[in-house]
C-alpha cells in the first residue's frame, strides 16, 4: 500500500474474487496530522447552516438537524490555556468530493474471509475532503470588573453568579462527558455568530431571546442606530450577521481563543412550551407541513382528510409523543433540541452564561462588562404575537398536566443533560 501526502491512498487489493483497484480518501480517524502539543485537530463537513427562524421560513431551507454524532471533549477551564500559535496544517479543500470506482473481475475461489469483505465493496463511495480547526484553548475569560466596579455589590454578586455558573457546567462536562479527545468541526460552531468590532461569539438558544441578542450585535456593528429600527425579517434573513464557519479554520480558532464567548439559556419545558405555541397554535406556512403532517399522520387516530392535507391542529400531546419516539416521522428541529447539542459547551468554553428567566439583568451586565455604549440597552419587546402573554411557568405547567406521569419523566429524561448542566430545578415533585 503506498500512500500520498494528499491524504489519498491507492490500496491493491488481492483475493478470490480478483484484483480490486481504488483510491480511498482516509476517515478522520485515519489521518495522523503534525500537531503542535496542546493542540489536537479534527476533520468534519459542512453542516448546513440553521437559523433562529420565524414561522414563515421565507427561504425555504429545513432547519433539521441530521443524525450525526460528533465526540464530546473533557472541560478545560479557560484559566489554564493551552500552548497557541502553531501555524495550522493545511487542509483540503471542503467542497472537493472524490468518486472511488471498484472494479472487481468475479472469480470464484475458497478464499479468506477478507476476499468476501471486499466483495461487498463493490459499490460507488463518495467522501468530502476534511476541514481541520484547531481545539479551543480559550485564555480571553470573561471580562474583569473595572476598578470602580469591585466595590459595588451589585456587580459582585453578578460577577460570582457568572463564576458559579461556569463552574456548574464544567463539573457535569467532566462527570458525564468525559472523553479523551478534544476536537471541533465546523458543526460545532455553525450555530455561533461574531461581531468583530467589540470581539463577541453569541451561540444563539432560540425561544432564549435570540431575535433581541441579534439585534444587540446588529447594533454594536454599527448596522443600526438603535434595536427598535431592526424588524424581524430583518433579523433573521438579513444576512448581516457573520457565522462563525463562515471563516477559515485560523479565522475560527483566533476568534474561539480571543473573542467573549456567550450563550443564553432558558428553562427546558419552558423554552419547549414556547416553541410549541409559535409553531403550532398560529398559522405556519413551513411548520403546519413540515412537522405537522407526518405527526399527525402518525400519532392521530383516524385523523380528517383536512388536517392529514394541512398538518394544522398539532396536539401538544401529540407534539410529545413525536419528540419521545425513537423512530421520529420527521428530524429534530433547532426550536426544541437541545443546548448541549446547538452550543457544545463541553467543547467550546463560554465565558458568559446568560439565563431567559433574568435575562434584563444579565444581558446588561453583559453589555456593561464589554464597554457597550451606555445608551444600548437590551430589548424585552416581543415583535411576535404581542398581544400573546409570554410563556410562563404557570402557562408551561398547564401543558405538561395535559400528558400522563410516564410521559412527563420522560420528557425530563430527554432534557436532563440541560436541566443539570445549567443548573435548573425539577419543574415537577413526582419526577425522579
Amino acid at each position: 500500500m503506498m500512500k500520498l501526502t494528499c491524504m489519498f491512498s491507492f490500496i491493491l487489493l488481492f483475493g478470490a474474487a480478483g484484483l480490486v483497484v481504488f483510491i480511498h480518501l482516509q476517515d478522520p480517524e485515519e489521518i495522523v496530522h503534525q500537531q503542535t502539543p496542546g493542540l489536537r485537530y479534527h476533520t468534519g463537513s459542512q453542516q448546513p447552516k440553521k437559523d433562529c427562524t420565524s414561522s414563515n421560513n421565507q427561504d425555504g431551507k429545513m432547519p433539521l438537524y441530521a443524525a450525526d454524532k460528533f465526540p464530546i471533549a473533557n472541560q478545560k477551564a479557560s484559566l489554564h490555556p493551552v500552548p497557541n500559535g502553531a501555524a495550522l496544517e493545511e487542509g483540503a479543500s471542503r467542497k472537493q468530493n472524490i468518486l472511488v470506482v471498484i472494479k472487481d473481475h468475479s472469480q470464484k475461489s475458497a478464499g479468506a474471509n477478507s476476499a468476501r469483505t471486499h466483495k461487498r465493496r463493490r459499490r460507488f463511495v463518495i467522501k468530502k475532503s476534511p476541514i481541520l480547526i484547531a481545539v479551543n484553548s480559550s485564555f480571553h475569560n470573561l471580562p474583569i470588573l473595572k476598578s470602580e466596579d469591585r466595590n459595588d455589590v451589585k456587580w459582585k454578586s453578578l460577577y460570582k453568579t457568572q463564576r458559579e455558573r461556569k463552574q456548574i457546567m464544567r463539573e457535569t462536562c467532566s462527570k458525564y462527558k468525559s472523553n479523551n479527545k478534544r476536537i471541533i468541526t465546523p458543526y460545532h460552531v455553525s450555530r455561533i455568530f461574531v461581531e468583530d468590532k467589540y470581539r463577541i461569539l453569541y451561540c444563539e438558544v432560540p425561544k432564549a431571546g435570540c431575535s433581541n441578542w441579534k439585534r444587540v450585535l446588529m447594533v454594536l456593528n454599527g448596522l443600526a442606530s438603535s434595536t427598535k429600527v431592526i424588524q424581524h425579517n430583518t433579523v433573521h434573513y438579513g444576512n448581516y450577521l457573520k457565522r462563525l464557519d463562515g471563516f477559515d479554520r485560523k479565522g475560527i480558532n483566533h476568534r474561539l481563543n480571543t473573542y467573549t464567548k456567550m450563550l443564553f439559556v432558558r428553562e427546558p419545558f419552558e423554552k419547549l412550551v414556547s416553541a410549541f405555541r409559535d409553531k403550532f397554535e398560529h398559522p405556519n406556512n413551513y411548520y403546519h407541513p413540515v412537522f405537522g403532517r407526518p405527526i399527525i399522520s402518525r400519532y392521530r387516530v383516524n385523523a380528517t382528510k383536512e388536517a392529514l392535507r394541512t398538518g394544522s391542529g398539532v396536539t401538544f400531546k401529540e407534539f410529545i409523543q413525536y419528540l419521545l419516539d425513537v423512530h421520529r416521522p420527521v428530524g429534530m428541529d433547532i426550536h426544541w433540541d437541545h443546548v448541549n447539542r446547538l452550543c457544545s459547551p463541553c467543547l467550546i468554553d463560554y465565558d458568559f452564561i446568560g439565563k431567559f428567566e433574568t435575562m434584563e439583568e444579565d444581558a446588561n451586565f453583559f453589555l456593561h462588562l464589554i464597554n457597550a455604549p451606555q445608551n444600548l440597552t437590551f430589548p424585552r419587546f416581543k415583535d411576535r404575537h404581542s398581544d400573546e402573554e409570554r410563556t410562563t411557568t404557570q402557562i408551561t405547567q398547564q401543558y405538561f398536566k395535559q400528558l400522563s406521569p410516564s410521559q412527563r419523566q420522560r420528557s425530563y429524561d430527554f432534557y436532563y443533560m440541560d436541566y443539570l448542566m445549567f443548573n435548573y430545578s425539577k419543574p415537577f415533585e413526582d419526577l425522579y
